[in-house]
């Protein structure tokens, strides 16, 4: 196959991943087709499972079968979501093991219901790492103050976790030390580091949404400037604290040893907003050591039209002076994304609630 925007990017050190699953592009060739086009990865969540099983009839033979068996509505979803991880692992593998384990995960999310429950989420992941029993599985935990520790333990165990719900250079300052934390008490027991990997996901549409409508109401004249902007600025402070974060002398410890770096995945980066590009979040933020995470509309909007250049640390002072000037606006850039990780955590946790309702109603119907 020819040399695509994905192989392109890649050799710029981005890695796509795809943000969505469902049945029929596992069996049809598609999701194939896009790792033939350079797709690296592939994340999932609870809407993205409901929309799928929701919307149609591929999973209802599948539904009748566990109904029969009398499974409960839960152990539907996690047999039908296990059964589709599995396989898109399988699909990525190649990628897997030709990066030497650096791409080919694909991202399951713990049950959001345990966001605020540290014991609750270790357990979880070891119970979903072993059901899905795939070595280029990762599990999502959200970086809530309950997740930082977890992820420093389940990272000292060894798992690959996708943080997730990062909104805010706080929060990734706390998790990306939970991180190495965790891959040092997992090399001082013996680890090889170079076995684990981990993602900090951070969610940048959403800023600009929650930000722009605020900056929408005032009157002030460097208001409406600042619209569409704060989320791809937070985006690259955040990088910022990466390059710092992963070149001190605390982290060349563990990279002597084989450590791989936690790599920020830009997620939330298709546009919300029609009057803005449709590829301005996978445009804005190409970098080393970064992946994006795009539903297949923005994957195929960029793999047409977007633009393949290293942007990631261009205008760092512009934009500091964008993060100014929204201060001096009044706006506390870090309670609005402490909003935005509550409301993640709902939003999460409403869309699972959802994907019950969709497959006990179908299952209803099968009984």
């Amino acid at each position: 196959m020819n040399q695509t925007k994905l192989h392109q990017l890649e050799g710029l050190g981005q890695s796509i991943w795809l943000d969505f699953i469902r049945r029929s592009i596992l069996g049809n060739g598609e999701l194939q087709e896009y790792v033939e086009k350079g797709l690296r990865g592939v994340t999932s969540n609870p809407s993205i499972f409901d929309k799928a099983i929701s919307d149609g009839e591929e999973y209802d033979q599948s539904i009748t079968e566990l109904t029969s068996q009398g499974k409960s509505t839960q152990e539907i979803y996690e047999a039908l979501a296990v059964a589709d991880i599995q396989k898109a692992c399988d699909i990525l593998s190649p990628v897997f093991e030709q990066s030497n384990g650096e791409d080919g995960y694909v991202s399951l999310e713990a049950n959001p219901h345990l966001a605020h429950d540290t014991q609750g989420t270790i357990e979880e992941v070891h119970r979903l790492w072993d059901l899905v029993d795939r070595p280029n599985l990762m599990i999502k935990v959200p970086g809530t103050p309950e997740g930082v520790p977890a992820i420093e333990t389940l990272t000292s165990q060894g798992y690959n976790i996708n943080v997730t719900l990062l909104f805010s250079r706080s929060q990734y300052d706390q998790i990306s030390d939970a991180f190495i934390s965790g891959l040092e008490q997992y090399a001082a027991d013996g680890g090889d580091p170079q076995d684990v990997s981990s993602v900090a996901s951070f969610f940048v549409s959403r800023i600009d949404v929650k930000i722009d409508r605020i900056l929408g109401a005032m009157d002030e004249p460097n208001a409406k400037d600042l619209q569409g902007k704060i989320g791809i600025a937070s985006a690259k402070m955040v990088y910022q604290d990466y390059l710092k974060k992963f070149t001190g002398n605390r982290w060349k410890n563990l990279a002597e040893q084989g450590g791989r770096v936690q790599r920020v995945l830009y997620g939330s980066t298709s546009t919300k907003n029609p009057a803005y590009p449709d590829t301005l979040y996978a445009d804005e933020l190409i970098g080393q050591d970064t992946i994006n995470t795009l539903p297949p509309q923005t994957l195929d909007a960029f793999l047409d039209h977007g633009t393949v250049s290293s942007t990631l640390t261009n205008d760092i002072e512009k934009v500091k002076h964008q993060l100014s000037q929204l201060s001096s606006l009044g706006i506390n850039l870090e309670n609005i994304t402490k909003e935005l990780l509550d409301e993640g955590v709902v939003k999460f946790a409403n869309s699972f609630d959802e994907l019950m309702v969709s497959i006990s109603e179908k299952k209803s119907t099968f009984e």
